[in-house]
């Protein structure tokens, strides 16, 4: 339970503290979806747990509502700030990892890594009205009160996103067990510089995305095409491949992927494939963006 509390704010009765419980977990995810941030996104909760306490709940006929659009208007507001942060970010960003066991159900909402850099490119407003409509399930009306929009200023903003993100939708899911085979061949070959294996699995038009956030080395553009990734595995294997150690598979924001150390130091890398092959590569070496990876 939180323990952080306004000054003469009492303590919600039983059943409001319940109902905020209840509503966390969803609250969490969609906080998260809009920042990318697990960090910021418990921040907000908290805040909205806060927020929640000095509220007059008989007055509330909608909690649910109520908490959604808190989190969402607290989250449109960070946002300003970190578009404008992300463009003086060192290299590629990419969203804070959310690994996932197997037995775990934190996705729900069926978005991938590759989906979640999609709706980067969308406005503030353009992604709250796509999530909270199209992912969430939230009717227009009330989305439009959220974000403080006419329904058909809202319906223009969902219908904006959804045609930018649908382009970038994976065509393919991968089952489990082949990701789970296909993530330990990369692997592999990227430590032996295998070229002849790399060639085989990486598609013409891969490409590499990889977060350092300017923290650790790291390239600073995406690399794109089988050849130039191919060079790139080759000479980090000359280079480090002893230093690599692979930790073991796990899925990440829905695709494939792996835990490994570079010298040492945690990375995760998660994969999209078509059918045969691999059609991208992201990397998160950033250690803000690793300090909640579990090696169990």
């Amino acid at each position: 339970m939180p323990k952080r509390f306004l000054p003469n704010v009492p303590m919600p009765p039983e059943g409001a503290t319940e109902i905020f419980e209840m509503q966390r977990p969803m609250l969490l995810r969609l906080a998260y979806r809009m920042l990318g941030s697990h960090g910021e996104a418990e921040d907000v909760v908290q805040e909205a747990w806060v927020r929640w306490q000095a509220t007059d709940h008989a007055q509330l006929s909608q909690p649910a509502a109520w908490l959604s659009t808190v989190v969402s208007r607290l989250c449109l507001d960070i946002m300003k700030s970190a578009r404008n942060r992300r463009e003086v970010y060192s290299g590629p960003w990419l969203p804070e990892p959310l690994v996932e066991e197997e037995s775990d159900d934190i996705r729900p909402d069926n978005l991938t890594l590759s989906l979640m850099l999609a709706l980067e490119r969308l406005s503030p407003l353009e992604r709250a009205a796509f999530l909270l409509h199209d992912v969430f399930g939230q009717p227009l009306d009330q989305v439009a009160q959220t974000i403080d929009r006419s329904p058909a200023a809202t319906r223009q903003l969902a219908r904006r996103a959804r045609a930018h993100v649908h382009v970038d939708r994976p065509r393919y899911t991968v089952p489990r067990e082949t990701g789970e085979r296909v993530a330990r061949a990369f692997f592999d070959a990227c430590k032996t510089g295998d070229s002849s294996a790399l060639s085989t699995i990486l598609s013409e038009g891969a490409r590499l995305y990889s977060d350092g956030g300017g923290k650790v080395r790291n390239v600073l553009n995406i690399i794109y095409g089988k050849d130039n990734l191919v060079r790139m595995f080759k000479s980090l294997s000359r280079k480090r491949g002893d230093e690599m150690e692979y930790i073991h598979f796990t899925m990440i924001d829905g695709l494939p992927g792996f835990i490994w150390r570079l010298g040492g130091a945690i990375q995760t890398t998660a994969i999209e494939m078509d059918t045969t092959q691999i059609t991208a590569i992201y990397i998160t070496r950033n250690p803000d963006k690793l300090s909640k990876i579990r090696l169990n």
